[in-house]
């Protein structure tokens, strides 16, 4: 177990990273479209996906980064863990369509 003079010196020396407070950033689904249609975030960050309609929906990356199942009436969170632009759309409804930028 580390002392708190071993913290202290770890921190003055630089060897522990703080992690920038992360951000919640929610994205409403109704009425067949994502509000809003583009997002930016940062690695860490949390997504909240509000599904308002009253069917199910998906949030899926064209890239593959992420697939996120969403039943209806339901919020589902994931937190991002990638940089970079990510087109998604629902698997369910592919006309609905939007866009992720996140950085690191």
């Amino acid at each position: 177990m580390l002392s708190w003079r071993h913290v202290v010196l770890a921190f003055a020396l630089g060897v522990v990273a703080v992690p920038a407070h992360a951000e919640t950033i929610r994205i409403v689904i109704q009425d067949l479209v994502f509000a809003p249609s583009e997002v930016s975030a940062k690695v860490g960050d949390t997504i909240e996906w509000v599904n308002k309609d009253v069917f199910a929906h998906s949030a899926t990356a064209g890239n593959g980064d992420f697939d996120v199942n969403q039943p209806p009436k339901k919020t589902v969170t994931s937190v991002l863990s990638k940089a970079g632009t990510v087109e998604y759309y629902c698997r369910y409804h592919p006309n609905m369509k939007a866009v992720l930028k996140i950085s690191p």
